[in-house]
């Protein structure tokens, strides 16, 4: 009787997953708003399987069922078609285009970290050149330098040039180098140099 049960609930599996898949619906509608950073935001159903709702629903829509090349997103307010099915949480989208079946235009934002990345630029640790890393280039190994100056005679820690302005100090390039205060004169007097040969 146990192997019945179980048969049985295999069945009951199978027949539930062919109802899943006829319960996939096709509507049509506009991006409600869509969250570039996190890949995922809603749409705003206003017609499902071709007859227009009174109210507009809402369906979730992640970046992985967009139509489109490239980085995935929407357009706040972009019209889309889409298919969707209803699971635990609420109405899924399983695919998502343009009008027509087309791709979808995407939003013009993109993430901060992935514009950071970007401006910033890479470059090889080997020839100083960018488009290539240390392992990939194709010159030997070049000798190690600055990465302040670029001089070969020494390494950043030890750079002077560096080192230059910490050693001016906030008050600038006047400020005294030694541990004496710096005695004033009155206004209009000669500083006595007596003794200082």
């Amino acid at each position: 009787m146990e192997e019945g049960g179980r048969a049985q609930t295999e069945e009951e599996d199978a027949s539930g997953s062919e109802e899943g898949a006829l319960q996939v619906s096709h509507g049509s509608g506009a991006c409600k708003w869509f969250n570039v950073r996190m890949g995922f935001g809603f749409l705003s159903m206003t017609t499902r399987d071709g007859t227009p709702l009174d109210e507009p629903v809402d369906v979730f829509v992640h970046q992985s069922k967009l139509h489109m090349e490239g980085f995935r997103s929407l357009k706040e307010g972009e019209a889309v078609e889409f298919s969707f099915k209803k699971s635990s949480k609420g109405l899924e989208s399983l695919q998502v285009s343009g009008p027509n079946g087309g791709p979808c235009l995407g939003s013009d934002r993109r993430p901060k970290g992935a514009q950071k990345r970007r401006s910033r630029g890479e470059r090889c640790y080997n020839c100083g050149e960018p488009d290539h890393h240390a392992k990939e280039c194709q010159l030997p190994p070049q000798p190690k330098k600055c990465h302040f100056c670029q001089s070969f005679a020494h390494m950043v820690a030890s750079c002077p040039l560096r080192a230059q302005p910490a050693l001016a100090g906030p008050q600038g390039a006047g400020a005294p180098q030694s541990g004496a205060p710096a005695q004033e004169e009155p206004p209009g007097q000669e500083p006595d140099t007596e003794g200082y040969d």
